[in-house]
C-alpha cells in the first residue's frame, strides 16, 4: 500500500498537489524504481474522481487505501475503501479498479476478454478483474475470509461513455464485480452509500491491515480437488487472460478445425503451473482430451501421486515431454507443456528403439500431438546444458508449420510472498541483471537472513518448523552424490561442511529409511533433514528455504567467480563452454533462492562470500534465532 487516510484528507492532499509526489516517493521506497509516466498519470486523473464521489456521497470519513497490495502476491488493487456498513454496522470494504479507457469492446465475442486501443493483446474485462481481486482477498485475508459478504467490488471507467463500453456489460455482474462509467456517476454514488456509512472507517481499515494472512494454497495440496472436482485457484488479470485464451482456442479448434499454439511466459511464481492445473481441471471436466506434460520427473511424479490419490486414472493425465514420439497427429485436443523451458532438442535417448529415432525435434512432436499445444515457460530457469525451450524456438517451429503463435506474458508473481523487491534483489545479487548487487531493504512480504554456519541454518529452519511452517535445505551441486544405497542402509552423509554433514535427498523412486523418494522431497514432510539439489527443488515451493552456496560460486573482490572444478554436477561435460557453465550455475542459485514463500536463510561455505552477503543483508533480530 502506498498511502492511507480518510477520503477528506486524501482530497485535501490532492488539492495541495502533494499527494502525487508522496505516492511517487513511496512507490520508489517500496518497489525500488520510479513509477512509469502512465501510472502517475492514472493517479492524477483517476483518484480525484473517486475522492469527489466520496465527498459528494457524504463519505469523507471513509478510509482510503491507495495501491493496496494483495497478500502473498505482487498485484495491487487501485483503491480499497474501508468503512462501516450502513445497515449492519459491521466493517465493510469496497475494492475499486480504475480505468481511463474511453472505449472497449469484447474480444471476438468473449465478454470476459476485451480489446482496448492502447494494448496490443486482449485484456481482462475490468468487471472480472475486480471480481478476481475480491475473491482473492476472500481467500487469503482472514478478516474477509470469515465474512466474505463484507467485501464488494466495482470497476470505474470514468472517461468512458455507455456507448463506448456497452459490450463489457455482457459479463455477469454481482457484488464482487460491477461496472460504472462516467455517465453512471449517480449510480456509482448510490452504490458507495449502499456499502458505506458516513462513520469513520479507520477501525475497519486497521482490522483489514492487521488480519491474519492465510498461507498460499500450495500447488500440490490442492491439485486433487483442482483436477477432479472444481477450481481451487483464483486466477488474476493476465493469468485469467491466458486461461481464457486457451479455452477460446480449444473452442475454435472444435468448431472450425483450427489449430493454434499458445505460449505463456513468466518468471518464478507467476502462476504458470496454477494456470496449467486450472486448464487441465476445466478441460478434464468438460470432456476434452487433454494431457499435462513436463520434463521434470519430480513434478510429474508428485502430480501423479497427489492428483491421482483417489482416482488412479487421473495419474495418466501427467506425462513427460518425450512421451509423444509416436503420438498420432492432433490426437489430443490440448497438450499443456508445463516448465517448457526444460524441453530438449530431441526426445530420443540411449534407450529409444531404433524405429522411433526419427530425429524430429521435441518441440515439433509436442506441437503435432494436439490441436492446441500450450507451452508455459521461463527462459531464465534453464539449469542444464541441452535445455532449449524458448519463445523463439516455439514460434519458429510453429511458423514452419504455418501456425499462429499467441504469446501471453505473466508479470506479477506469487512466489517469495509476492515480493517483487526480493526477486529483483536475487537477480541483481547473482549478476543476472546489470547494476551489481544491492543492499536488501526489508519489506513486509519476504524475510531474508544470512547465517555463519550450516548448524545455524538448520537450527533456524527447525525453529520455523516448530512454529508450523514447512522448510527445506538445498545446496549447489558441489558434493558427490552417492546414488546407490544398499538395502537397509541409511542415506550416506555426502554433504560435508566442517563437522556438519547431511545426506542429499534420495536418488531414485524408492524411499530410503524413512526419507522420501526424490520426486517427493519438496512436498513430503520427511524431506527435511536431507539437502535438496536444483533438480528436486525446481518447480516447487515451501515456506522457509535454507540455501547453501557452495564453492562453485564465490565472491572475490568486486565480482562473482564461478569455479567449474568445484561442481560435481555430471551434466557439465568437458565440452560444455565456460560461459554456459557460469550462466547455468548462477541460474541454479536463482532457482534455489526463489523457492521460499515466507523467507530465505542463506549460508555460504566461503568466508569472503559470507562477508559480502553480510554487508548486503541487514543483521537479523537475534530474537528470531533459536537459543
Amino acid at each position: 500500500m502506498l498511502f492511507r487516510d480518510s477520503a477528506a484528507a486524501v482530497a485535501a492532499e490532492i488539492h495541495s498537489s502533494a499527494l502525487f509526489l508522496r505516492l511517487t516517493e513511496q512507490f520508489v521506497h517500496v518497489h525500488g524504481y520510479k513509477p512509469g509516466a502512465s501510472e502517475v498519470r492514472s493517479w492524477e486523473r483517476s483518484l480525484p474522481v473517486v475522492m469527489n464521489a466520496l465527498l459528494d456521497a457524504g463519505l469523507g470519513q471513509v478510509e482510503v487505501l491507495i495501491e493496496y497490495s494483495l497478500p502473498l502476491n505482487s498485484k495491487r488493487a487501485d483503491v480499497v475503501l474501508a468503512g462501516v456498513h450502513p445497515k449492519t454496522g459491521a466493517p465493510s470494504y469496497v475494492v475499486i479498479e480504475l480505468k481511463q479507457w474511453s472505449s472497449a469492446t469484447p474480444e471476438d465475442g468473449e465478454p470476459l476478454l476485451c480489446r482496448v486501443d492502447a494494448y496490443a493483446q486482449p485484456v481482462l474485462n475490468p468487471i472480472e478483474q475486480v471480481r478476481g481481486y475480491c475473491r482473492y482477498l476472500a481467500s487469503f485475508n482472514g478478516v474477509v475470509a470469515a465474512h466474505p459478504e463484507r467485501i464488494a467490488g466495482a470497476a470505474l471507467l470514468h472517461n468512458a461513455t455507455e456507448f463506448g463500453v456497452s459490450g463489457l456489460y455482457e459479463a455477469e455482474q454481482d457484488e464482487y464485480g460491477r461496472l460504472f462509467t462516467g455517465e453512471r456517476r449517480g449510480q456509482f454514488l448510490e452504490f458507495l452509500k449502499s456499502r458505506l456509512s458516513p462513520a469513520s472507517g479507520a477501525a475497519a481499515a486497521d482490522e483489514l491491515q492487521g488480519a491474519k494472512i492465510g498461507p498460499s494454497k500450495q500447488l500440490m495440496a490442492v491439485a486433487a480437488e483442482e483436477v477432479r472436482d472444481r477450481e481451487q485457484f483464483v486466477l488474476l488479470d493476465e493469468q485469467r487472460v491466458a486461461y481464457e485464451l486457451v479455452l477460446r482456442a480449444v473452442r475454435r479448434a472444435r468448431q472450425s478445425d483450427h489449430k493454434e499454439v499458445v505460449v505463456v511466459t513468466g518468471g518464478p511464481g507467476t502462476g504458470k503451473s496454477v494456470i496449467a492445473l486450472s486448464l487441465l481441471g476445466e478441460l478434464y471436466r468438460s470432456g476434452h482430451t487433454a494431457l499435462h506434460a513436463t520434463g521434470s520427473s519430480s513434478f510429474t511424479t508428485t502430480m501423479r501421486k497427489v492428483a491421482g490419490a483417489r482416482k488412479p486414472e487421473v495419474q495418466q493425465l501427467f506425462k513427460y515431454f518425450n512421451s509423444f514420439m509416436t503420438a498420432e497427429k492432433n490426437s489430443l485436443d490440448v497438450i499443456i507443456c508445463d516448465e517448457a523451458h526444460r524441453m530438449r532438442e530431441t526426445s530420443a535417448n540411449r534407450y529409444t528403439r531404433a524405429d522411433h529415432r526419427t530425429g524430429k525435434p521435441q518441440v515439433e512432436e509436442l506441437i503435432d500431438a494436439a490441436k492446441v499445444p500450450v507451452f508455459l515457460l521461463d527462459e531464465h530457469q534453464v539449469v542444464r546444458p541441452g535445455e532449449m525451450g524458448t519463445v523463439a524456438e516455439i514460434r519458429d517451429a510453429a511458423a514452419a508449420k504455418g501456425l499462429q503463435t499467441r504469446v501471453v506474458p505473466l508479470d506479477s508473481q506469487f512466489r517469495c510472498g509476492g515480493s517483487d523487491a526480493y526477486l529483483r534483489w536475487v537477480v541483481r545479487l547473482l549478476g543476472l541483471e546489470g547494476g551489481g548487487p544491492v543492499e536488501w531493504e526489508p519489506d513486509d512480504k519476504m524475510q531474508l537472513t544470512v547465517v555463519d554456519s550450516p548448524q545455524e541454518l538448520e537450527a533456524f529452519l527447525e525453529s520455523r518448523r516448530a512454529e508450523g511452517y514447512g522448510a527445506r535445505m538445498s545446496a549447489g551441486y558441489c558434493w558427490k552424490w552417492t546414488t546407490k544405497v544398499a538395502p537397509g542402509q541409511p542415506l550416506p552423509t555426502d554433504v560435508v561442511i566442517g563437522d556438519w554433514s547431511r545426506p542429499w535427498n534420495v536418488y531414485g523412486t524408492r524411499a530410503v529409511m524413512g526419507a522420501p523418494p526424490a520426486a517427493l522431497w519438496a512436498t513430503d514432510p520427511a524431506g527435511f533433514g536431507q539437502v535438496g539439489c536444483v533438480y528436486t527443488a525446481q518447480g516447487f515451493e515451501y515456506d522457509w528455504s535454507g540455501v547453501i552456496l557452495g564453492p562453485d560460486l564465490v565472491w572475490r573482490g568486486d565480482r562473482w567467480v564461478t569455479d567449474r572444478t568445484k561442481s560435481k554436477d555430471p551434466v557439465f561435460k568437458k565440452s560444455t563452454p565456460d560461459a554456459d557453465v557460469d550462466r547455468l550455475i548462477r541460474n541454479t542459485y536463482k532457482v534455489l533462492l526463489t523457492r521460499g514463500m515466507v523467507g530465505t536463510v542463506i549460508y555460504s561455505t566461503d568466508a569472503e562470500t559470507r562477508a559480502k552477503l553480510r554487508a548486503l543483508v541487514q543483521p537479523r533480530d537475534s530474537a528470531a534465532l533459536p537459543v
